[in-house]
């Protein structure tokens, strides 16, 4: 039995991560069953040319900077359209996916984590946390030979399919800047992650990023109240544990200095 539909009034925009976990019990990739249909026809010249490219391993670590050690992910990209799928928010991995930790949600909250969460893509442009995916490698700044960046190619499709979600709902944008460059999106809610040390002074964070934004999406999956503004997206936060400033829609999150 499939988890239930509830009607969402946010979107949790995560970036996807490079690492992502192999296999799958679910069929091969069909592009078809992916949400938003208008971004199929990228998707499929995408997946086409990054099957081609893998079967020339020097012209694909070139392209996706990749060393030798790192073959396996050409095999993945060989593999594109045989490979086994599992749902997008299993897929991949990492510190913001630790800090989200979906597969320990149960009951509402784990339906509203199925039901809020969608992922940016270099790859796919925006999926849906249950989309059925393959194991693949394509970064937002890779640049695959003979072709515009993928910022130039995507930027005109998948922008519109933003602007129509966030006609609907409102949206949560935890991506990093190059995948913010693939579809950009100025009425979400944006957010930021800052270190503030013992004399006031602030530091963007880096690695940290990435587990406060897992943390922030957990909460907002989590929380029973519905946040259709960014005043209501800090509060959850607060609630969470989080030390949040906002500033119109945009959110701050403050941690200690280490």
């Amino acid at each position: 039995m499939g988890l239930p539909i509830l009607f969402s009034l946010v979107i949790v925009l995560l970036p996807p991560s490079e690492t992502k976990h192999t296999g799958g019990d679910g069929p091969p990739l069909r592009l078809g069953a992916l949400s938003f249909p208008a971004l199929r026809s990228l998707r499929a010249e995408l997946v086409d040319e990054l099957a081609k490219l893998a079967a020339d391993p020097p012209a694909c670590r070139r392209a996706l900077g990749l060393s030798a050690s790192q073959d396996h992910e050409i095999e993945r990209n060989a593999a594109l359209l045989t490979a086994p799928t599992m749902p997008a928010i299993h897929r991949y991995t990492g510190v913001l996916y630790d800090a989200l930790d979906v597969e320990s949600l149960r009951g509402t909250a784990l339906s509203r984590a199925h039901a809020r969460l969608a992922v940016g893509s270099a790859l796919f442009g925006l999926v849906r946390a249950d989309d059925p995916i393959p194991a693949y490698r394509l970064s937002a700044g890779s640049k695959l030979p003979g072709q515009p960046t993928l910022a130039a190619r995507w930027r005109p499709v998948l922008e519109p399919v933003l602007a129509d979600i966030a006609t609907m709902e409102l949206v949560v944008d935890l991506r990093s800047g190059s995948y913010e460059a693939l579809g950009r999106l100025s009425n979400a809610v944006h957010v930021d992650v800052v270190a503030e040390h013992a004399d006031g002074h602030r530091t963007v964070v880096s690695h940290f990023n990435k587990a406060h934004k897992g943390r922030l999406a957990r909460a907002l999956v989590s929380s029973r109240a519905e946040a259709d503004d960014a005043a209501k997206v800090a509060a959850i936060a607060r609630r969470a544990g989080m030390r949040v400033e906002r500033d119109g829609n945009e959110l701050t999150v403050v941690t200690d200095a280490t």
